[in-house]
């Protein structure tokens, strides 16, 4: 049975998914009165200069159940089965709209649902096409995605908790709200929600405490694959990445990506993060 790929564009694989022969359904960013497609007609800069001359904050929708049909139909022209991989249910409606697409390709169609977003979605994609090509079943694809899930470690830091505030997906990290002045909050995703991981004073530290979270987590693992993902300056991930490559772990590092527009709208700006699991 041949299989295709279908996912989402919070995973930010941009044009790479070309590439890999994977068809990506995009979500929408409604900002200054006009709805864009992620990553097609819209960037992250074009929204943080926006925001910053008095546009009001953009918000978010997910494709819908015809986006989906499109993109199956188009897939199932050169396979047998799809497998759609999307971003957390708890943090967008792009699984139920998949579901609700599904519904017309009884039996065709396989959803999985990351409980991740950017690279998290990305590593998954990437796996899944791996194991595709070495011969794996979907069966088999399946388990080691629920592995993944279950087993991965995210941290990223950011420089302002507004953005998650104002479009309400800001979890368990609610409690770092006030009295941040000078001090950098750590994120994490549990169960597909954003929760806090820390705070640390400064930049360089919250980047160091990253680096800790990862050590502590590697601590027995024998080959670990990294994935960076930022939007902040290219200095700061570059001291993000050296800071990781310093610590000495048995680290394959796979794929660096600039998160897009959909992402940044609810972290703002400042984002240098990663994703990594182990094999």
């Amino acid at each position: 049975m041949k299989i295709a790929i279908v996912t989402d564009s919070t995973s930010d694989l941009q044009s790479r998914a070309a590439e890999m022969g994977v068809e990506v359904v995009p979500l929408y960013v409604n900002f200054k009165g006009k709805i864009h497609k992620d990553w097609v007609e819209i960037t992250p800069d074009d929204i943080f200069e926006g925001v910053r001359a008095g546009a009001e904050m953009p918000s978010t929708s997910q494709p819908s159940p015809a986006d989906f049909k499109a993109a199956y139909e188009r897939a199932l022209q050169r396979a047998d089965h799809v497998l759609s991989i999307h971003i957390s249910s708890k943090l967008s409606g792009t699984v139920q709209s998949a579901q609700l697409a599904s519904q017309e390709f009884p039996g065709r169609i396989t959803i999985f649902d990351t409980q991740a977003a950017s690279m998290g979605i990305g590593m998954m994609v990437e796996r899944a096409r791996e194991l595709l090509e070495q011969g794996a079943d979907l069966g088999q694809v399946l388990v080691e995605l629920e592995r993944i899930r279950a087993d991965h470690i995210v941290r990223f830091t950011l420089s302002t908790l507004e953005y998650l505030k104002k479009n309400g997906r800001i979890g368990g990290a609610q409690a770092l709200l006030g009295g941040l002045l000078g001090i950098k909050p750590i994120l994490t995703l549990k169960e597909g929600r954003v929760e806090a991981a820390g705070r640390a004073r400064g930049e360089k530290k919250a980047l160091a405490e990253m680096v800790e979270a990862l050590k502590a987590w590697a601590s027995g693992r024998q080959k670990i694959r990294i994935y960076y993902l930022y939007n902040s300056s290219e200095d700061d991930l570059s001291a993000f990445k050296s800071a990781v490559q310093a610590v000495g772990l048995p680290l394959e590092e796979r794929d660096t990506r600039r998160i897009g527009g959909v992402i940044s709208t609810h972290t703002g700006p400042g984002v240098v993060g990663f994703y990594a699991y182990s094999l």
